[in-house]
This record gives structure tokens, sequence and C-alpha cells, in this order.
């Protein structure tokens, strides 16, 4: 209901292909892709820090690329295949090798810039699947962690680079 000298926003009818699955969902022209994740679609693995693009909390994969979703509209993301942190599991169900990894080598504390950071590792490790520790390191530049020191976080990407050596498919990956 609109109080007189109000006006109801209007909503566009979009289609997203996110983890594989297309949503049609109504939303403000205006409305971040971030938003749309969270709060049109329920996946909130996809965390929003700073709303500028710097922390890095946001990232998802838009083709295989890692993308801030707080910088870009939901409308605009329409033609694209977008992955989120909830895609990165292996189809069983158990952790992708980048999630097992973070988990073997405790690269999270508080867990707020992990989703982030596992979306960015998994593009970084189709592009240098057997990175150095400075690759490694490089690869992470663009998210931040106020907890890890990220010594942790580049061990999980030296551990992402070989579960995914040994395991390509991830057949029988379950743990």
């Amino acid at each position: 209901m609109t109080t007189p000298g109000s006006t109801a926003e209007q909503t566009e009818t979009i289609r997203l292909r996110v983890n594989g699955v297309t949503h049609e969902v109504d939303v403000p022209p205006r409305r971040l892709l971030s938003d749309a994740l969270r709060h049109d679609l329920g996946l909130t693995g996809t965390h929003v820090g700073c709303e500028h693009g710097v922390c890095g909390a946001c990232t998802i994969l838009v083709d295989g690329q890692p993308t801030r979703a707080c910088l870009m509209f939901a409308i605009a993301a329409q033609e694209y295949e977008l992955t989120t942190v909830e895609g990165m599991t292996r189809p069983d169900g158990s952790l992708g090798p980048v999630q097992q990894a973070f988990k073997d080598c405790h690269g999270l504390q508080c867990g707020f810039c992990t989703p982030g950071f596992i979306t960015t590792i998994e593009a970084g490790l189709e592009e240098n699947p057997d990175p150095t520790p400075e690759e490694a390191r490089d690869m992470i530049s663009g998210n931040l962690c106020r907890c890890t020191g990220y010594q942790n976080i580049v061990k999980s990407v030296r551990r992402a680079a070989e579960l995914k050596r040994e395991n390509p498919t991830g057949e029988g990956a379950g743990q």
C-alpha cells in the first residue's frame, strides 16, 4: 500500500542462473546482485562487507571469473552463469576441494571473508593449478581477512591445488 504522495518502487522480472539453477525473481532495477542473491534467493553465503568492492567478501564467479557482487546490478547478471560459495560443493554434497582445504588447513576463523576467498581461489586455481606460496598470496591479494593473518589461507590454496590434482573429477571425494 502506498500513502498519498509516495510511489511504490517498480520491479522487473529477471532470470538469474545461479549454481546451475535458473531463478525468476522480481527486483527493482537498482537491486545489487549481492542483495538479490541473499534476500531474494536466500543464498546467504555471499557476504556483504564494505559495499565498495574492496574487501572481497561478496566475491562470486560470473562465468568463472571472480566478481564483486556488491558492484553489479542483478539486472545486469541475467546473461551469465553465476556461482556462489553454495555452488562449490561436489555433486554428492560433500565439500569441494577448496572448501576441504580450508577445513584441513584451518584457513578460517570467524568465517565472514571465507566465501569470497573460496570463490576467488576456485577461479585462481583454474588459471594456475600449482601455485607457489608467493603466487598463492598474489591470488588472494584482493580479499581482506581481519582474523587469520593469511598464512593458513595460503596453505589452503596450496592444499586445494593438491586435492584437485589428486582427484580432478571429484568422484568419490566425500568426507
